[in-house]
């Protein structure tokens, strides 16, 4: 199936052409005083700003909307923002804290890093040690793997997009720009040829790609990482082009005669031109140049759509319900990528979730999970006994928990519960709401024993928010392309 990036998201219909988001926002202008310009990519303009009412600063990119040109690149900055908060529990990918549009601009306030571009970094130090490199690519290669377990790739991974968090040297590495990220499911063919000259994977220019170009992406930023020069180099588009599609790699120059051959080798398998035969993220952490003291990591990075159903399934009745009230609360960017990640389970677009799609799902990301573990975790979240999940079980038993910390999110949970407004919730209370989610056979006074801290028989909010929160892992080159893109141009032509 040809899919082009625009095509990844239904709501077009559902907007006009002049807006982004689907409802009405706030003035960014009446929260936040805005400082001084931060940098200025292809499509916004970053600028430093700071919370009114708590003194903290932020980024904010904003995008004018005079660039956009069609229905297209509105879905694009819609999809950008649903990713970043999708993306958004990764401890390498920069936080989005909202998003605002008037009538001029969209703006996307995002968590701070004023630590500059990699890039930068690299000009500066021309090279890195091995050990540092392992360390920079392993953050990369990180992102990836998260990506792709959440069904996102990325497309654009460079060194310019991906900040330090200060101006420590020790300090963390966040990717930052997902303009060019896509959701994908697993037999997705793309044909959109973007990304950034020295960065874009062979199958890109082909014009038939998956998730494995990200891999080709941080074995080039590997490469340069290294040696201080990209790997596939000419003075010229269409030459870098056809150097990326039959050039050697050059591990002959300085410095590479004292790089490690184990380097050498994990730079080779991740630029494989074979996708097929390209190291997946994974392969690249256990790749011993990158494991540290012989450790090996984990197991592949369980789906995030099984590590939140295992997650779920702990909980007790009263937080799945909670839960549920949240996730159909949460705003339409906050839940775009778990709708996105529901469609590419449901296979037979029905609107539910089967076992046999479970196992299904779960196998095409990689789960070794036996049977009856995926049908207790099956049953854990189907909170109505139906024998399938539909789209608020998923939701519920997906939405990452960082979502519902936030107060106004436990507030209106909990005024979901206490339905006279008394301040508690009584077990005739949560007897009714059971009722409502058609539960059954729920040990009520159970379950109030557990959270009723002070032993008055009733859940007062306090209790309430503290079950809640109770175990929450809380130049040429450098532009980047857009379709604008012919192979055969790139193959007749000759460098200049």
């Amino acid at each position: 199936m040809n899919k082009s990036s625009s095509s990844s998201s239904s709501s077009s219909s559902r907007k006009s052409l002049y807006s982004v988001l689907p409802h009405k926002t706030q003035n960014l202008r009446e929260l936040y005083l805005i400082g001084k310009k931060l940098g200025q990519g292809q499509f916004g303009i970053t600028f430093l700003c700071k919370e009114k009412s708590t003194g903290i600063e932020y980024a904010c990119k904003s995008i004018p909307k005079r660039k956009l040109l069609c229905p297209e690149d509105y879905e694009d900055v819609w999809r950008e923002i649903q990713l970043m908060h999708h993306l958004s529990e990764h401890p390498n990918v920069v936080r989005i804290k909202g998003a605002y549009e008037d009538s001029v601009f969209v703006h996307l306030v995002m968590e701070l890093c004023a630590g500059g571009e990699l890039f930068d970094r690299i000009v500066q130090k021309g090279h890195y040690t091995e050990r540092k490199a392992a360390n920079l690519i392993k953050t990369i290669v990180g992102v990836v793997e998260g990506c792709h377990s959440l069904g996102v790739m990325h497309r654009d991974l460079k060194p310019e997009n991906f900040l330090f968090s200060s101006s420590h040297e020790d300090a963390s590495l966040k990717a930052i720009d997902f303009g060019l990220s896509v959701f994908y499911k697993p037999d997705d063919v793309f044909s959109d040829v973007v990304g950034s000259p020295y960065y874009v994977a062979p199958e890109v220019l082909r014009k038939s790609y998956g998730p494995e170009v990200d891999v080709w992406s941080a074995g080039v930023i590997l490469y340069i990482l290294l040696s201080g020069v990209p790997p596939f180099w000419a003075e010229t588009e269409p030459g870098i082009f056809r150097q990326i599609l039959q050039g050697k790699l050059d591990f002959e120059s300085e410095p590479w005669p004292v790089i490690s051959e184990s380097a050498k080798d994990l730079i080779r398998k991740m630029l494989e031109r074979n996708p097929k035969k390209r190291l997946t993220a994974h392969e690249v952490l256990c790749h011993p140049w990158i494991v540290d003291d012989k450790i090996t990591p984990d197991k592949p990075l369980d789906s995030a759509v099984l590590s939140r159903l295992k997650n779920f399934s702990a909980m007790n009745k009263l937080k799945k319900m909670a839960l549920r009230v949240i996730a159909e609360r949460l705003s339409e960017e906050e839940i775009g990528g778990l709708k996105e990640l529901f469609k590419m389970i449901d296979t037979d677009n029905s609107g539910t979730i089967t076992l046999d799609e479970l196992k299904d799902g779960l196998k095409r990301v990689g789960s070794e999970l036996m049977d009856p573990e995926i049908k207790a975790l099956m049953d854990a979240a189907d909170i109505d006994n139906s024998g399938s999940l539909d789209y608020g079980e998923f939701l519920a038993a997906t939405v990452h928990l960082n979502k519902m910390d936030r107060e106004e999110n436990l507030v209106s949970a909990f005024s979901f519960f206490d339905k006279d407004g008394s301040g508690f919730i009584t077990i005739d209370e949560l007897q009714e709401a059971c009722r409502q989610f058609g539960l059954s056979e729920v040990h009520l006074d159970e379950i109030v024993k557990e959270v009723d801290q002070d032993n008055d028989g009733q859940i007062d909010y306090g209790e309430f928010a503290a079950m809640m929160r109770k175990g929450n892992g809380g130049g040429v080159g450098r532009r980047t392309m857009r379709n604008n893109f012919n192979l055969d141009d790139v193959l007749k032509s000759s460098d200049a």
